[in-house]
């Protein structure tokens, strides 16, 4: 099971709590846990990613093990704690300002 933190925007929207859990097939990559959160949660396809290019939202970052990993492959295998469920993979919104 991969534990997924998902910012208050993205919990209201699916009406879920502050995390879910996901079983994810195969490698657990950025990719292929995102595909399992949307799968899950078809409401949510396009509000993280976008639709056809599948590329990070610019507001939104991804961390886990108090890693930035928004910048990474997203078929980069996620940590070893992300995958056994220790650690959550969080999506954080981030904020702009002036």
């Amino acid at each position: 099971m991969v534990r997924v933190r998902l910012p208050f925007p993205l919990r209201k929207l699916a009406q879920v709590g502050a995390e879910v859990e996901l079983e994810v097939e195969g490698q657990v990559t950025q990719m292929s846990v995102l595909d399992a959160l949307e799968a899950r949660y078809p409401v949510l396809c396009g509000t993280i990613r976008d639709h056809e290019t599948k590329q990070r939202r610019a507001y939104l970052r991804f961390f886990a093990c108090e890693e930035d990993l928004s910048h990474k492959s997203p078929d980069e295998p996620l940590p070893a704690e992300v995958m056994s469920g220790k650690e959550p993979f969080y999506i954080v919104a981030a904020i702009a300002g002036g």
